[in-house]
């Protein structure tokens, strides 16, 4: 039996990437042991303002930003927070006292992790990505655990443990039933914000070839920003539906044959999961490239496509869509290869070892 009123902290956020996995494992924390206290760490910018406290989940907030892709004086500001987050990281420990601090990436994770490490605290980290940045490279060298996808990671984590258990996708994600009807539905989506890249290029596409594109139905999630006009255009398109957000996201991946979206590892193990082929398009601001190397990793097993953002035209978008339209088979191939990619069972498996740890 697990330790009865546990306390597990998860610190990171911002995007969906972060957010999602460790709301998997906090369910199956809660699944596996319902007495124990799962908290979440976070900053007020994120979107964990909006998804834990939706989950019945107590989030609690320290005051830090990012480095990467900033001005020189925004770098300034966040360094001078570094202390204030520092003694919130302290308070939070000290006030609840937590059996195990997990983090999964963002902002809160770096500071609060390596904080808890330093205090004598038991911890882990999840790195999703093919290539892991900075951070959770010096981070691993201070928790106990590493937890990831990729074999070749051993190389850089540098923890006393290294596990491979595939990516805590959310509960309802399984494999998509098999389409019967003919015709082709494409799904595009540029995560829980939307993707003005592709976002751009699709809807030139579909206003410039509508003869060529007019027999394949498209849905569109173009995230909050870009919803209000992209709604509007589409209206004289009755082949498109757009849409600000994709909820629940599992209806039209079963709804779809062929998905268009950016490479996170959040993204790239639900398709997994669902096995579903796609167009990978990686946002070319990524720190360290990751998304490129995630994609790159699939298109190796030939389990997906890959368009970089500067080949990313709508000419290029018509031309694979009706590839695709044309080449069935290509459909299944990709669908089998991206299926048997998926490992079961993640979120349990991290979830164990957490409540379970020595």
């Amino acid at each position: 039996m697990a330790v009865t009123s546990k306390k597990i902290f998860i610190a990171g956020g911002g995007t969906g990437g972060h957010i999602y996995p460790g709301l998997a494992i906090a369910q199956a924390i809660k699944k596996e042991d319902p007495s124990c206290e799962v908290h979440f760490v976070g900053t007020k910018h994120g979107l964990e303002n909006k998804i834990i406290p939706q989950n019945n989940f107590k989030l609690h907030l320290i005051d830090i930003g990012g480095l990467k892709n900033t001005s020189f004086l925004k770098k300034i500001f966040v360094f001078l927070k570094f202390p204030l987050a520092f003694l919130q990281c302290v308070s939070l420990l000290l006030k609840y006292r937590p059996a195990f601090v997990f983090g999964v990436g963002g902002y809160s994770s770096g500071p609060f992790v390596l904080t808890a490490s330093l205090m004598g605290f038991k911890t882990a980290l999840f790195e999703s990505n093919a290539a892991p940045g900075i951070t959770n490279r010096i981070l691993s060298r201070f928790v106990q655990t590493s937890f990831t996808l990729f074999e070749e990671l051993r190389q850089y984590l540098k923890s006393k443990k290294v596990l491979i258990y595939g990516f805590p996708v959310r509960g309802s994600m399984a494999p998509s039933p098999a389409r019967k009807d003919s015709g082709l539905k494409v799904l595009i989506f540029g995560g829980s914000q939307g993707a003005r890249g592709i976002n751009m290029t699709v809807s030139q596409a579909i206003n410039k070839y509508p003869q060529e594109l007019k027999e394949i139905e498209f849905v569109h999630q173009t995230g909050k920003l870009d919803f209000p006009s992209y709604k509007d255009f589409y209206k004289e398109r009755p082949n498109v539906k757009c849409l600000e957000y994709l909820d629940p996201i599992k209806d039209y991946y079963d709804w779809a044959d062929l998905v268009v979206c950016r490479a996170g590892a959040s993204t790239l193990s639900e398709l997994s999961a669902c096995g579903k082929a796609a167009i990978l398009v990686p946002f070319p601001f990524a720190a360290d490239n990751h998304q490129q190397k995630n994609a790159e990793s699939l298109v190796r097993k030939n389990a997906a496509r890959m368009c970089l953002q500067k080949d990313f035209t709508p000419e290029l978008f018509m031309k694979l869509v009706l590839e695709f339209k044309n080449n069935r088979d290509e459909i299944a191939a990709l669908e089998n290869n991206i299926k048997s990619l998926y490992i079961p069972n993640a979120a349990t498996n991290i979830a164990k070892d957490i409540l379970f740890c020595e």
